[in-house]
């Protein structure tokens, strides 16, 4: 996107203030947000209720769109949110563009994960060739690198489209509308990796091992 851009996080009330005083400049907003039992998270509610009053006492008008990663395989799920922003937008007057409902996003952590641990492979495999045989350029690893990366790229390709094409529209203030993507998997292959993913989360966060991570 082009121009000044300022990113926020919204966590708590104590935030509020602060995001409030920067829409005063702001030609457009973009929300980034889980879908959450169907709908937004309660701590998002809560600011666009306060969100709504600001912007009709300071006569505040905005281009508002939205993008939603929810954890199940279609990213259609995240049509309720949509129509949440949708109708806050009528009710605070401002000017509804559109978002983007993202499926898959368990998967769309562990393609990340998976891509991290493919730059780490390469550099190892190019520090093995280099003590072995004083080669620390391996076409061989190279080759493998460029392959797992196209196949990472290709899954997120459907994300990457239509964020690509919500920037322009960004760019231009102009309407995107309602778009759903997913990650590019077969369902059933999605369903066991999203079982591994939680499982693994679920240990360390909040199974077994709860609280022995958290900061002291």
């Amino acid at each position: 996107m082009k121009g000044r851009k300022v990113t926020e996080r919204l966590r708590n009330k104590s935030d509020h203030k602060r995001i409030l005083d920067e829409l005063s400049d702001a030609d457009t907003v973009v929300f980034c947000l889980p879908l959450y039992v169907d709908s937004v998270p309660s701590h998002v509610l809560s600011f666009l209720k306060e969100m709504e009053g600001f912007c009709n006492e300071n006569d505040v008008r905005l281009n508002l769109y939205s993008i939603s990663n929810n954890g199940f395989i279609e990213g259609n799920q995240s049509e309720p949110l949509l129509q949440v922003f949708q109708n806050f937008c009528s009710r605070s007057h401002l000017k509804w563009c559109g978002g983007i409902g993202i499926g898959g996003g368990v998967m769309l952590n562990v393609t990340r994960i998976l891509f991290v641990v493919q730059i780490g492979l390469l550099f190892l495999n190019m520090l093995l060739s280099g003590v072995q045989s004083g080669n620390f350029f391996p076409i061989d690893a190279f080759e493998n690198f460029v392959v797992q990366a196209l196949i990472l790229l290709f899954l997120n390709s459907g994300v990457l489209f239509h964020t690509l094409r919500m920037g322009c529209a960004i760019n231009r203030g102009n309407f995107y509308g309602k778009r759903y993507t997913r990650i590019l998997i077969p369902s059933f292959v999605f369903i066991i990796f999203a079982d591994v993913f939680f499982v693994i989360i679920s240990i360390f966060e909040g199974g077994i091992f709860k609280g022995w991570l958290a900061k002291k």
